[in-house]
């Protein structure tokens, strides 16, 4: 029996309220304009969710840090130009420096993955499934192989024929809050959300080079950050000798985990960390002591519950930005190359 398109708009509005912990009405305004919806390859390849499922499942069992890696890799594809997969281009027809080759991307990894993955559905379901969701796909098992619930994802994004390094203008450990809440801003998300998917750095790990100037070299007047709690900072020092006193390519490998109690577990820890002055990075601990961003560390601090549907929602709001649907972009048969005309 055919559903009346009444019917089938009412059914993807209760399965966004209800499955995404989203209000009703946000849901419907977010339904609208972009194409993506829950179940987009339900019937074009019903298996392609349980193909991205099996094999990041797999490469986790192996390296139990990639899932920090996945959810970077969506986030600075999405936050540049939209969630196309433009990341992933090794080359356009313009012959430009792409996306993967700025100092923002530097040492991406579960590239070998995504590779994977597109492989066995392209075998399952030629041109159809795209890059820029296979990204989608694969930030939400990693967000579930790390601790939260496995969330439904909307689909139907496809890829970009474009990839620019010049495009690449991330935020750093070091960048001001105002230029972080503004480069949110400009892409349609809150300073609340911002806070919120900053709770991401509860997995992952930083180079000391992206830290280290906060043990030894902070500011004109004082060597340490004050804003580190002291006994963490001399564990840091432990780890992150000051700078030029190791060998180059011992330095280049010294990495610390974000989260030091729970460092393989997506939760709110990330917050208790910022109030107890165990940020890694300059531009976290700033989220706790920025009065336009405090109120909502302290709220994230106090419910995990609070924190895990709120980054859900982010995520999934994220991985709406700028998409190309409909006819826009293409499904390409390779990521790492646009198809030829």
């Amino acid at each position: 029996m055919e559903m009346s398109l009444a019917t089938i708009i009412f059914t993807f509005t209760f399965t966004l309220c209800t499955i995404f912990i989203i209000p009703c009405s946000e849901a419907a305004e977010k339904g609208q304009g972009n194409g993506l919806h829950v179940g987009f390859y339900g019937l074009k390849c019903p298996k392609a969710e349980q193909i991205v499922a099996d094999v990041v499942s797999k490469a986790v069992e192996a390296d139990k840090k990639l899932p920090a890696a996945f959810i970077r890799l969506f986030s600075h594809d999405c936050f540049v130009k939209g969630c196309d997969a433009s990341i992933l281009l090794d080359s356009t027809p313009s012959h430009e420096p792409v996306e993967m080759q700025s100092p923002a991307n530097v040492e991406i990894r579960g590239l070998e993955v995504i590779d994977e993955i597109k492989a066995r559905l392209e075998a399952e379901c030629p041109e159809t499934v795209s890059c820029a969701d296979i990204l989608a796909f694969v930030a939400r098992e990693a967000v579930a192989l790390s601790g939260l619930p496995r969330h439904k994802v909307p689909a139907g994004r496809r890829d970009s024929r474009t990839s620019r390094a010049t495009d690449v203008t991330l935020p750093g450990p070091a960048t001001p809050l105002n230029e972080i809440i503004d480069y949110f801003g400009r892409r349609g998300m809150t300073s609340d959300e911002m806070v919120v998917l900053s709770g991401a750095h509860s997995i992952g790990a930083a180079h000391c080079s992206f830290f280290d100037y906060r043990l030894y070299n902070y500011n004109q007047t004082q060597a340490q950050d004050p804003a580190l709690d002291p006994f963490y900072a001399a564990d840091l020092s432990q780890k992150c000798p000051a700078p030029n006193t190791l060998p180059e390519a011992e330095a280049k490998n010294r990495v610390v985990d974000f989260d030091p109690i729970t460092p393989l577990v997506l939760d709110n820890q990330y917050y208790a960390n910022l109030m107890q002055g165990k940020a890694l990075l300059q531009s976290d601990q700033a989220l706790l002591t920025d009065p336009r961003t405090n109120a909502m560390v302290m709220s994230m601090a106090a419910s995990a519950d609070a924190w895990t549907q709120r980054f859900v929602r982010a995520m999934i709001k994220m991985g709406r930005i700028n998409v190309l649907t409909g006819e826009n972009g293409e499904i390409r048969k390779n990521c790492r190359a646009f198809n030829p005309l």
